[in-house]
């Protein structure tokens, strides 16, 4: 049998035993610890703009606090890119707080600037406030239209959550993602950039952020030699052990994004101009993405299959493929929540294909996925 080729292993660079050595020597095999201090002053660096790096349990958790630290409270609404993975919107449901989505544009995946400013004035009119923060997401690692987003949050001050789980390594006119926004977040998932096997980051904007950040995420402790609390508080700090692995796989970010970028030119050369399929891209050279994961879409009328069609073949070939997320708008758990929209997401959901991207891929792997794709087209399309 075929040994199987998967979406988006993580990769270890050698670094990280070290690191999670040390914690074990020292016994801080408990949350906080030098490896905690010392992964977050590797990210401020990495991200540059001056910004402050808080390291969480999961990039989940990383929105949640982000949230409460925009204020955002039972009832408020809050505005969503709807073409997300789920963990985009929880958040707003865990403070009591209602999801308003918005669509993508068909340029970069993400959320429309022009349906955003329209979600706005219609929710003013219907509830009689303005949304309380708006989270934009790059999806798939593809920037965002970070400029149009922030001036229409500017022109009726809502502030910006931005969603860089997907975006560790990708820039917006040579800006790092996840320090556009007022806030940013990161996820450290064993399928992202690096890894930490779990956890995430919360990037602020000033030392006090960060401090109240913290403040939230070790339960809420006030200064007091016995156990004090006058606000709800969370376990969400990143273990010492974990952040150790982080702090080795930052010897690697640079070569992974550089790998994943390849794979994403190499698909792109090998699929281009096969009828019904598009390689998704980027809009301009402003846009200089991490490729996280590669995406095709089907046109079935082009094809003549469709993108289940594809991604069943690939799985009998032991290779794992993914559709695109599904519209949040479209999962019950959000049923009858307001959505401003045009089709493209759904669309997308129906069309889209994700491909294997991950830093362990051979070249040799990847000649498979697309030699695989290739013969299933030459099938159906007679060439």
């Amino acid at each position: 049998m075929k040994e199987r080729i998967w979406l988006s292993l993580a990769r270890m660079g050698g670094h990280e035993q070290a690191f999670v050595q040390e914690a074990f020597d020292t016994n801080w095999v408990v949350p906080l610890g030098p490896n905690v201090d010392g992964f977050e002053k590797d990210l401020e660096s990495f991200l540059g703009e001056d910004r402050q790096v808080v390291a969480l349990s999961s990039g989940t958790a990383a929105l949640h606090l982000g949230l409460l630290l925009l204020g955002v409270e039972a009832g408020d609404e809050v505005i969503c890119q709807s073409f997300t993975f789920a963990a985009s919107a929880n958040p707003i449901s865990y403070l009591g707080a209602k999801p308003v989505f918005v669509d993508s544009e068909a340029d970069t995946w993400n959320m429309d600037p022009a349906l955003l400013e329209a979600a706005i004035c219609d929710r003013k009119a219907k509830t009689g406030k303005y949304p309380k923060a708006i989270i934009p997401v790059h999806l798939y690692g593809m920037p965002t239209q970070m400029e149009e987003i922030m001036e229409v949050a500017s022109r009726y001050n809502i502030p910006v959550l931005e969603d860089a789980a997907e975006a560790l390594g990708s820039t917006l006119n040579g800006q790092a993602c996840g320090t556009l926004g007022d806030l940013g977040v990161l996820s450290f998932n064993g399928n992202k950039m690096i890894t930490t096997s779990g956890g995430g980051a919360l990037i602020c904007r000033t030392k006090a952020q960060a401090e109240k950040a913290k403040f939230y995420a070790t339960q809420a402790r006030d200064q007091a030699a016995h156990y004090e609390h006058s606000q709800i508080g969370y376990n969400y700090r990143m273990s010492n052990i974990c952040a150790g692995v982080g702090r080795g796989q930052m010897f690697i970010l640079k070569d992974n994004i550089a790998r994943r970028q390849a794979i994403h030119k190499q698909y792109q050369q090998w699929l281009t101009g096969i009828p019904g399929l598009q390689v998704m891209d980027r809009p301009s050279e402003a846009f200089d993405s991490n490729f996280w994961l590669s995406c095709l879409t089907i046109d079935p009328e082009q094809a003549g299959f469709s993108r289940e069609d594809l991604r069943l073949v690939l799985d009998a070939q032991q290779i794992e493929s993914r559709p695109l997320w599904k519209p949040m708008h479209l999962q019950p758990v959000f049923a009858g929540a307001p959505v401003y929209e045009r089709g493209v997401s759904e669309q997308l959901f129906e069309l889209g294909l994700c491909l294997p991207s991950g830093p362990v891929l051979t070249d040799a792997d990847v000649e498979r996925v697309v030699k695989t794709i290739l013969e299933f087209c030459a099938v159906h399309q007679g060439v």
